[in-house]
């Protein structure tokens, strides 16, 4: 399941990160790819161990923690702290699949990734091309959206960040480990969760019929989740 989470960040609150970020030191973004993801990755990123990644990456994970859409959708278990990548013309990054393990060294934390998110952080006319191009069952999708929304799809699904030729594409990415790690198991909870608020809105949240569907929703969570 591929899904648009609108205004995970304000314009205000990009505006200041990205004053933060983009007067860090940047490195060569094969610093956290992997030998195959190399052959195909052209960018710039911000060290992860950097001060201004750190705080940067903690703002993002905060307002994540906050939208109620990427909650129900994602289900975290583990969110990797979120990196910051560049792409300037030129650079670009081919088709790839995200490593099925990522391990934060400085906190001995091993995460499974279940999600890939991109947090876009410029706007679509700041640049062309750039696109976010992921490829799934349903055919290929680029993705271009404005600064302060999120794109968050399977880590399985190839995908893949076309050539910059003007401007510059600054983001967030990161990945998730869900409660759910079945991406079928988790879309049928995503829906099931929005049509229980949208009755419930309807009919009020104390209606029988509203608190049986819940009664399901927490059942199957409870059947389906991991620890």
């Amino acid at each position: 399941m591929m899904l648009h989470v609108p205004g995970v960040l304000s314009p205000d609150q990009v505006a200041d990160l990205r004053t933060r970020i983009d007067a860090a030191a940047w490195e060569d973004g094969n610093a956290t790819a992997g030998p195959q993801s190399a052959l195909a990755k052209r960018n710039l990123q911000l060290p992860e161990t950097s001060d201004a990644a750190r705080t940067a990456g903690a703002e993002v994970r905060d307002a994540l923690t906050r939208n109620p859409l990427f909650m129900s959708a994602a289900l975290p278990h583990t969110i990797y702290p979120p990196l910051f990548n560049r792409y300037g013309p030129g650079q670009t990054f081919g088709d790839h699949v995200d490593n099925a393990m990522r391990f934060q060294r400085d906190q001995g934390v091993r995460l499974r990734t279940d999600l890939s998110a991109t947090l876009f952080l410029c706007d679509p006319d700041d640049y062309d091309g750039g696109e976010l191009v992921v490829e799934d069952t349903y055919g290929v999708h680029a993705v271009k959206l404005p600064a302060g929304d999120l794109i968050l799809y399977p880590a399985s699904s190839l995908h893949r960040v076309e050539p910059v030729t003007r401007g510059e594409r600054v983001a967030s990415f990161f990945w998730i480990q869900s409660l759910v790690r079945d991406d079928a198991r988790r879309a049928l909870l995503f829906d099931m969760d929005i049509s229980i608020q949208q009755l419930a809105r309807a009919a009020g949240q104390d209606a029988p019929p509203i608190v049986a569907l819940t009664g399901a929703y927490q059942n199957l969570l409870r059947m389906w989740a991991e620890l």
